[in-house]
């Protein structure tokens, strides 16, 4: 094989050439949203486990909801620990930025309280879903 590769050289049908340089690629590795829109998030969700804890306290779901409220916390942990590593160029902004700049989606730009319901609607319809199953349990008891 090098044998061939050799000959190929020689006979000046190839050429050697130097290794490409390796430009690191910008990532920008936030969303644009404020740490207090993920904490609410994060609280919502953790909210439900709570709930669902107390509805339905029973020994053996224990296992299933701290797999659950790792998950969540890891979840937006691991994104967190992203926007904070050495190279990321830019920084998440803080709630005073993402209130004056709200953020830009594929559909246009939202202002802070068009995103904020856009993105805690999910998280907070989760907790009154909890609520609901707390308002039965209780109910059919």
């Amino acid at each position: 094989m090098s044998k061939q590769v050799h000959d190929i050289i020689e006979s000046g049908a190839a050429r050697i050439v130097g290794a490409p340089v390796r430009h690191q690629v910008e990532a920008d590795r936030q969303f644009g949203l404020p740490g207090a829109i993920y904490g609410a998030m994060v609280g919502c969700y953790l909210g439900f486990l709570a709930i669902a804890a107390v509805t339905f306290g029973n020994p053996a779901l224990a296992i299933p909801l701290v797999i659950f409220a790792v998950a969540i916390v890891a979840g937006f942990g691991v994104p967190t620990l992203w926007t904070r590593l050495k190279d990321n160029p830019s920084s998440p902004p803080t709630s005073a930025e993402f209130a004056r700049d709200g953020v830009m989606t594929h559909t246009g730009r939202l202002s802070a309280s068009e995103a904020a319901i856009q993105i805690l609607t999910l998280p907070v319809l989760v907790v009154v879903w909890g609520v609901v199953a707390f308002v039965i349990a209780a109910l059919v008891r």
